[in-house]
């Protein structure tokens, strides 16, 4: 038993767990942002541009149950934009690690020597002989 909460307590207080935790802490609130963007900045535009419909009142009655229609194509509008808006972050990130990767190979690659020191070095190869 004492192997086991070692092996958890080492776990647990790695550093991918810590960031982990971070993440979905940030990402909880970064959806809550995108969310108000949706509900109360793009959705309204929408509904302006379509005439003045609000999806929010958007319902269908059958029988005793209401379905509320308009809520559901908000929440997918509002998957699409936060689908899109981690597109972008994933894709300048990725972008970001590419120009760091060349700028590290263009580091380690030693340059050609110019024709003027190849040169130099063929003469003093010469010299030496």
């Amino acid at each position: 038993m004492k192997g086991f909460i070692e092996e958890f307590k080492a776990f647990a207080v790695k550093g991918n767990v810590i960031d982990l935790a971070v993440a979905v802490v940030i990402g909880a609130a970064f959806g809550k942002i995108v969310s108000s963007l949706v509900e109360n900045i793009i959705m309204p535009l929408v509904g302006v541009l379509l005439g003045g419909v609000s999806f929010a009142g958007m319902t269908y009655q059958v029988g005793d149950a209401m379905i509320t229609y308009g809520v559901f194509i908000q929440a997918v509008v509002d998957f699409v934009i936060v689908a899109f808006v981690i597109f972008m972050v994933v894709k300048a990130l990725n972008k970001m690690q590419e120009v760091g990767k060349e700028d590290e190979a263009t580091d380690d690659t030693p340059e050609e020597p110019s024709e003027e020191v190849k040169l130099l070095r063929e003469i003093r190869d010469n010299l030496r002989r």
